[in-house]
């Protein structure tokens, strides 16, 4: 009798069919969803060909901040895909260096060099400078590289001295507009072209970044201005895209990161121009090295008030080493 009452008491607790399939429905969309995501990743990242920039887009490439780091990978990438260059660089003699050293790997292209110090020339005058070197000429690229962050490093912002904070917009934000208006126009008039203006997961993939808050409220507005121009000039067959890198082996993140050397996680400027160059006309937002997306992935499952205090954490570390010595 006791068993019986059990076994009836087991039978009822028991899930029914329908709470079962429910389950199991709400598994196995999850599962597809993932799957999907995962699939379009390992395409995107691995197996999906890159645009013939040159025939989509025009002959003639225009990367600010070209003698250094990203910039200067991304100029030999490009040659590389036979487009010729407009390399812009405040410094007028590496300017002539890295050009002669692209030129004697690919002959064939040409290579028109403009100094530019977008911190100290007025503005009028740059713009005018700009479009004198791109008269004429098939500007199919847009590369908006150039990019400055404290000069005295991690700070509070009530010590960041004015000069310094003021610098950082008037290169990461003015030059950036500046630049981007002066070739656009020509790309309307053909029907084609592609910007790509490079951002920072300082920006996008973490929700602050203390003590370096100038610099991440730059690269964000880099971020919303790609967004909102990809849609303003899609109809003009304009594509416009910010790519969003994390650590990069430069000689910025040597100095603000104190990063000497490529890592697992940290590539060099060369292997993350050749993941930028394959990611261009495609996303409107993109982290284009692939270890970069898998941080951007992880940190997505973190607490946003988790990922404040590691970086705050870090900002103060790094402020604490610049006043030791």
């Amino acid at each position: 009798m006791l068993s019986t009452y059990y076994c009836s008491l087991i039978d009822h607790l028991k899930p029914q069919p329908f709470w079962i399939l429910f389950l199991f429905s709400i598994g196995l969309i999850s599962i597809f969803k993932n799957s999907i995501l995962i699939a379009k990743w390992i395409f995107t990242t691995l197996l999906r060909p890159p645009k013939n920039l040159k025939k989509d887009y025009g002959s003639w490439a225009l990367i600010t901040g070209s003698t250094d780091g990203i910039g200067k990978a991304m100029a030999y990438e490009l040659a590389k895909k036979g487009l010729n260059l407009i390399l812009i660089s405040r410094n007028s003699q590496r300017l002539e260096q890295v050009s002669n050293q692209i030129q004697s790997l690919f002959p064939n292209i040409h290579i028109k060099i403009l100094a530019l110090d977008f911190s100290l020339m007025d503005d009028n005058r740059c713009y005018v400078r700009i479009q004198g070197a791109i008269k004429e000429l098939d500007v199919g690229l847009l590369v908006n590289n150039v990019g400055v962050t404290y000069s005295s490093g991690a700070k509070f912002f009530h010590e960041v001295e004015k000069e310094d904070w003021m610098n950082v917009v008037r290169v990461n934000l003015k030059a950036t507009t500046l630049v981007t208006r002066a070739v656009v126009e020509g790309m309307i008039k053909r029907k084609r072209g592609s910007i790509v203006n490079i951002g920072s997961g300082a920006a996008i993939v973490v929700p602050s970044h203390p003590l370096y808050a100038v610099y991440a409220a730059t690269k964000a507005y880099v971020d919303q201005l790609s967004r909102s121009l990809y849609v303003e000039y899609g109809s003009w067959g304009i594509h416009v895209q910010c790519q969003v890198p994390l650590y990069v082996s430069t000689k910025m993140a040597s100095r603000v990161a104190k990063i000497q050397k490529s890592s697992f996680f940290v590539p060099n400027a060369e292997s993350y121009a050749k993941a930028a160059v394959n990611r261009i006309g495609y996303e409107v937002r993109c982290t284009p090295w692939w270890t970069h997306s898998l941080q951007w992935t992880f940190a997505s499952f973190l607490p946003q008030s988790l990922l404040d205090h590691w970086r705050l954490s870090i900002g103060i570390s790094r402020r604490r080493d610049l006043q030791k010595n």
